[in-house]
């Protein structure tokens, strides 16, 4: 267990794993916000492709301040590492070092993030790193969390599987090669209501199309 007094920063999608984290990591350390990646030219959170403004209703239902680093569409990596790093001097100019990540087992990942944060003498935080995927999801659900699958990679999954609330039929219906969290990148996710919500956010599963090689289905917020 992961114990402290000083506060963390998440880094947020608004999907599962890095709700997972955060409601992990909340039961031994102060958040101070959610630090989210929002491509400029769509208001929309990166590969997620879910509207800011849910994003927005998320953070509030959740109770923590969102702060957004903008890139713009098809960023390099120069861009997307200047303008995080811009980002985390202000928290590390605050006294936060630490970042807490949603990753479950993808080393590459974690070292790239690794050597991020060490250039500005930060640190990450892994709270399910590790964990058994398909027990971590059922969990997830077994506890209350809902989220919507918002994008699939149809490299590995079919258009069926987007536009449609994450459940025990989703799971089932998965191909034996597909991880049940989408760790490999086969689907990505946003969630809506569960154990740290003061209220579901509301929308509606809108139109489904495919960009830069993904399907995405758009939620369209709710009154």
């Amino acid at each position: 267990m992961i114990e402290d007094d000083q506060g963390v920063l998440i880094s947020w999608s608004g999907g599962k794993d890095s709700c997972l984290a955060l409601d992990e990591i909340r039961r031994t350390r102060d958040v101070v916000a959610l630090l989210t990646t929002i491509t400029r030219d769509f208001d929309r959170i990166s590969m997620h492709g879910v509207r800011s403004s849910l994003l927005e209703r998320q953070a509030q239902s959740l109770g923590f301040p969102l702060h957004k680093v903008f890139i713009s569409r098809g960023a390099g990596n120069d861009e997307y590492e200047t303008n995080t790093i811009e980002a985390l001097e202000d928290f590390r100019a605050q006294g936060i070092d630490s970042v807490v990540f949603g990753d479950l087992f993808l080393e590459d990942i974690r070292a790239y993030r690794e050597r991020l944060l060490a250039r500005l003498g930060m640190k990450g935080l892994y709270p399910v790193w590790g964990r058994d995927t398909r027990g971590l999801i059922k969990g997830f659900l077994a506890r209350g969390f809902k989220t919507a699958v918002v994008c699939v990679d149809p490299a590995k999954l079919s258009r069926a599987f987007v536009g449609r609330v994450l459940d025990e039929q989703f799971l089932s219906e998965l191909p034996a090669e597909v991880d049940p969290c989408g760790e490999n990148g086969e689907f990505h996710t946003f969630v809506f209501d569960g154990p740290g919500f003061r209220a579901p956010v509301p929308f509606s599963f809108g139109e489904v199309v495919m960009r830069d090689g993904f399907w995405f289905a758009d939620l369209v917020p709710a009154i």
